[in-house]
């Protein structure tokens, strides 16, 4: 399966969408737990939340502060058995795009 989400025919469909300053309202970062909510994770995962995913994965990470501790191409095989994603970059981009489209509540 692949994610697809084209914010850009939803945003032009909305008549107030806000810009990004407003949307970020002062936010110096995202964190992953944010990014990762339980309602991404749980639909396009086999987990409940992003840190049971991590703690699953054949790793020493037991949350999203030791994600680092993943090597890349393990985490990429996990997560194309585990997601609906192929690998990390396009689970990232499309929780980027998830995020987003929450945001603005499209």
């Amino acid at each position: 399966m692949v994610f697809e989400l084209d914010l850009e025919a939803k945003a032009d469909a909305t008549d107030d969408v806000p810009s990004a300053a407003d949307v970020l309202d002062g936010r110096g970062e995202i964190t992953i737990d944010e990014l990762f909510s339980s309602s991404f994770v749980t639909q396009y995962t086999d987990f409940e939340s992003f840190d049971e995913m991590l703690a699953a994965s054949p790793s020493d990470a037991s949350s999203a502060d030791e994600l680092s501790l993943i090597p890349d191409g393990t985490w990429d095989e996990f997560v194309a058995e585990h997601t609906v994603f192929d690998d990390e970059e396009a689970m990232v981009l499309a929780v980027r795009d998830h995020w987003v489209a929450e945001q603005l509540d499209l």
